[in-house]
């Protein structure tokens, strides 16, 4: 039996080819190939790409209350396997088969995308493309539906273990809403700005974590919300050029929008009465049919209520999903506002083989018929990402680079070794996947300069020198401090001032000192380098610090955000030289309050620089002067006109200080969720040979608590200066669904956890920690599933949180958290000095006139209204506070309310995408020091049993092994 087959591709004539359906399939099992997981070496470096493609974009504004996803584990994806034997697997054929628009009568089966085929001279003409998704939603439509709440502005997700599971996080709802299927993501990818629409609460699916009955406690199976669209392009497509609105979506009656169906009202009833949503909500059986999802006609917008307004329809959906607190809401894409930075850095392999056996399968198909003119479609390849979430590309094969074209000429299947850099071209309605064109080539895959390469790329981390422009903007040394700093800076550098840092840290952004005063009393002071006096505004340097926003750490080097130049010479606290610093002191008692405090520009000099060793052994007793020393690392060099008795000294007044506050902090409700770290130990050639377990130290947590007093105290004056425009950090509370499974977790252990508060879960933590004692194993599991429900930290502008409920850090319980401490490694620390350096700068020019004003109270001049413990509201609300403030925020150039939340989006981005490449490292130097033991005997702990999975927790590696 026999079917005609017709393809379509650009520039060709149309055939008809007679392809017998049987032997194509046999051919088919018995030579396709899976891509391979390895890849090959580095040819040079990669930059950015700038094409934003794939889909239209209805706008390209940066999103302000949205970060980066999860990166893709390349460093695993990409590795090749390892096996207990020899032999290697048979690997099984691509899953995805690619269907194209029936021509004369019938289908073609390739890898491969199509091309017109011509029959001798004669063309024939075939049918229109088919639409595999929905036309998305014009411009005016979305941003009218958006304005009057009928859908929501959202961030795209996708589930790594499956791709046609997807999550939309819409701003002030709880729950995530669920986007089930290739249909109802409509060429959506990870990390897009999409506009969603929901669906009613008939058609929520079951919250996972959540049990199927009262009486039951079986979870519910993750394959219940698993999608059946595994067959869309079979179901979906009926009908000639259309999408078949019958098969998944279908109009609701009498709701004159599907989001009245969801948050229960109709046009002109009234948005103020939501205090009892379950008489609003439908039931589950009024709804059977899910909507149509194609943009609204202007009739039907014309009837949408005109109080529906997008505040009140996100309230009403939140009081939806209150209402049906084990079902989670359901939606689709309706439209992609903003396209993922993850279009333009995609990583992957090309199916090589396939290709070259539909090309060669043509050969001996033109021998055979006289007739063809050309041969069968040979002239796209399949390219299959690394990362999980993202669907396989083709890729048109006259679009490759010439290095490519070259060896795929020449029969070089190693290509398909090789890691690609990619990027998303297009994506049609007639395409069930997207096109995408390969930029450059990396290397094999399983050496680690090329993977390092591709995980840099992926995460679009700058790699590249920094330039003369750039360096221009620095002073050249050797350099001193100018006398005008001089004069307008405190002069301290008659104290003892000294760093503790890792032994191998060659940027020193902060240090220490203490001082002890009559009535027990003593004065900490921190002093962080001022990096903002060398990073002006505006300027080259500026804009390369806030695009690369962080320092990226690779276990064995950096990528830094500044130039070495000044982040470890020029703003460095390097020992023994004059430094600019911005300086905080506390005068605090014996119970840990302070009594007052100082906030200024100073200049300092560190007589030493010691190692979280030396100062653990200092801690420890180890050591009382030099000369006794017996520890494992050599002695540091002591600078000034201080002993090391004064160091020694410090070291211990600062240690039980901080514990004093440790204690303090967490009686305040401030949760802890220590884990050991594996610390990989590498040869001379830097390949990994070891790995060890590491905890932290007490001098860890001696330098943490006084960086955590110092980053509360700049966001609290930062915030009383500016409240509208100060640049904060805030850790939201844990995921509820998470924290269940976890509470379900240690139900199971017989363990009893209170989740009521931070405060609750440290304490319940801490006394699981004793019963658990004698089994470390499992309290070390128990910290590692204690952090899944935790959410990440964001910066924010304040202005943009109203409720000062939602501006606190969960994990610190404190109500106000900024980053100060790390100007040299973190952007927003750079902003935070500015803003600091201006609200000190206000509240001098303020004292003064009020000085003026009344010159015989001195001692307003010691009363500061802004910077001390006390807060003065009323001062500081004053016109002339005000306009002091204006002015000194003017004069550093701080950034306005709007452009900081840009900034702080920004940021939060690149800091999520540190922390991608820092685990992607991880995995790739486990993966190179486990297949360098080649066998690795270690217990393990069973933390999950099934049919076809087991779960384990290997404790020699601190990792997790799932199925």
């Amino acid at each position: 039996m026999g079917v005609l087959v017709a393809e379509s591709g650009e520039n060709q004539n149309q055939t008809a080819v007679v392809v017998d359906k049987k032997k194509n399939r046999r051919s088919r099992r018995s030579k396709q190939n899976s891509p391979p997981t390895a890849s090959s070496s580095l040819t040079g470096c990669l930059g950015e790409s700038n094409f934003k493609g794939g889909v239209p974009i209805l706008n390209h504004e940066g999103s302000k209350e949205f970060s980066l996803p999860r990166a893709s584990d390349i460093a695993f994806t990409s590795l090749p396997t390892m096996r207990l034997n020899e032999q290697a697997a048979e690997t099984e054929s691509l899953p995805v088969q690619l269907t194209f628009s029936p021509g004369v009568g019938g289908q073609v089966y390739s890898g491969s995308c199509p091309d017109y085929i011509a029959y001798g001279d004669q063309s024939i003409t075939s049918y229109p493309q088919r639409k595999y998704f929905c036309s998305h939603w014009p411009a005016e439509a979305v941003h009218k539906a958006v304005e009057r709440g009928h859908v929501f502005k959202a961030l795209f997700r996708v589930n790594a273990h499956n791709r046609l599971e997807a999550y939309c996080k819409v701003d002030g709802v709880r729950t995530d809403v669920l986007i089930s299927g290739a249909a109802a993501q409509n060429r959506a990818v990870e990390g897009d700005i999409v506009a969603v629409e929901v669906d009613p609460p008939s058609l929520w699916t079951r919250m996972k974590g959540y049990t199927v009955g009262v009486e039951s406690s079986t979870l519910v199976d993750d394959g219940m919300l698993e999608s059946d669209n595994s067959d869309f392009v079979r179901e979906c497509c009926k009908g000639k050029n259309k999408v078949d609105t019958d098969y998944e979506f279908s109009s609701f009656g009498n709701c004159s929008s599907p989001l009245e169906s969801v948050l229960g009202y109709r046009s002109g009833q009234s948005f103020g009465d939501i205090s009892h949503p379950e008489e609003k909500v439908p039931a589950e059986n009024d709804y059977v049919n899910r909507h149509n999802m194609t943009a609204p006609k202007p009739s039907m917008v014309g009837c949408y209520s005109e109080i529906n307004d997008a505040m009140h329809a996100t309230e009403r959906l939140s009081a939806a999903v209150d209402s049906f607190p084990s079902k989670r809401p359901t939606g689709r894409v309706v439209a992609i506002l903003e396209g993922s930075p993850r279009r333009d850095t995609i990583v992957g392999f090309l199916n090589v083989k396939k290709w070259m056996w539909s090309r060669e399968g043509n050969k001996k198909d033109l021998k055979k018929n006289k007739y063809l003119s050309t041969a069968l479609n040979c002239q796209y390849l399949l390219l299959t990402p690394n990362d999980p979430r993202l669907p396989k590309m083709m890729v048109p094969f006259k679009s490759l680079p010439d290095l490519i074209l070259k060896r795929l000429e020449a029969g070089d299947v190693a290509v398909e070794m090789d890691l690609v850099a990619a990027r998303i071209a297009d994506w049609a309605e007639e395409n069930y996947i997207p096109e995408a064109h390969v930029t450059d080539i990396f290397g094999r895959g399983g050496e680690l300069e090329p993977q390092l390469a591709a995980t840099l790329y992926e995460n679009a981390i700058d790699s590249s020198e920094f330039c003369q422009q750039t360096l221009s903007c620095l002073p050249s040394i050797p350099w001193e401090i100018p006398k005008e700093e001089l004069q307008s800076r405190r002069d301290i550098r008659n104290l003892c001032v000294f760093t503790i840092d890792p032994a191998t840290a060659t940027d020193l952004d902060d240090a220490l000192s203490v001082e002890r005063l009559p009535d027990g009393i003593f004065r900490v002071g921190v002093h962080i380098a001022d990096v903002s006096y060398f990073v002006l505004p505006d300027s080259a340097l500026d804009e390369i610090a806030q695009a690369r926003s962080t320092s990226v750490y690779l276990l064995q080097s950096k990528l830094p955000m500044l130039p070495p130049l000044l982040s470890e010479n020029l703003g460095s606290l390097n020992p023994g030289v004059d430094r600019l610093a911005f300086s905080i002191f506390w005068d605090i008692n014996q119970s840990g309050e302070f009594i007052q405090r100082w906030i200024g520009r100073t200049i300092i000099q560190s007589c030493c620089k010691l190692s979280y060793d030396h100062a653990q052994d200092i801690i420890d007793g180890l050591l009382d002067n030099p000369s006794s020393y017996k520890g494992e690392h050599s002695w540091p060099v002591l600078h000034g006109l201080f002993k090391w008795s004064d160091v020694v000294t410090s070291v211990k007044n600062l240690y039980e200080i901080s514990k004093i506050l440790k204690k303090k902090r967490f009686e305040d409700g401030a949760l802890s969720l220590e884990s050991p770290k594996i610390v990989f130990l590498f040869d001379e050639e830097g390949i990994p040979y070891d790995s060890v377990l590491s905890g932290r130290k007490e001098s860890n947590m001696l330098v943490e608590e006084f960086m955590l007093l110092a980053n509360r105290t700049a966001a609290e004056v930062i915030t009383r200066a500016y409240p509208s425009s100060a640049l904060l950090r805030r850790h939201p509370e844990p995921n509820p669904r998470k924290l269940r499974e976890f509470e379900s977790f240690c139900s199971k252990h017989g363990l009893r956890l209170d989740t009521t508060s931070s405060g609750q879960i440290h304490n319940s933590l801490e006394c699981i920690r004793r019963e658990l004692a004698d089994d470390s194993v499992l309290t070390d599991i128990l910290m590692s599933y204690a952090a899944r429900p935790m959410q990440l930290a964001t910066y924010f502008c304040s202005g943009d949180v109203e409720d000062e409920n939602d501006r606190g850090h969960y994990a610190l319980a404190v109500p106000l958290y900024t980053h100060f401490t790390s100007p040299l490694r973190r952007y927003p620390d750079i902003l935070v000095h500015r803003m600091l350096a201006a609200a000190v700068e206000a509240e001098e020019v303020y004292l003064k006139l009020k000085l003026l004003q009344n010159p015989d109270r001195g001692e307003m001049r010691r009363q500061r209204c802004l910077t001390d413990v006390y807060f003065n509201k009323d001062a500081i609300e004053s016109p002339e506070a005000q306009e002091a403030l204006s002015a000194a925020a003017s004069k550093h150039k701080a950034p306005c309310a709007e452009t900081l939340a840009d900034i702080a989006s920004h940021c939060n981005e690149r800091k999520l995408a540190c922390r991608h490449v820092k685990d992607a490292m991880e995995k790739l130097y486990m993966w190179v020091l486990l297949k360098r033991k080649e066998i690795l005997f270690s217990e393990a702990r069973v933390m999950g049993l099934g049919p076809r999975f087991m779960s384990l927790y290997i404790h020699k590696l601190a990792v997790s092994l799932l199925p």
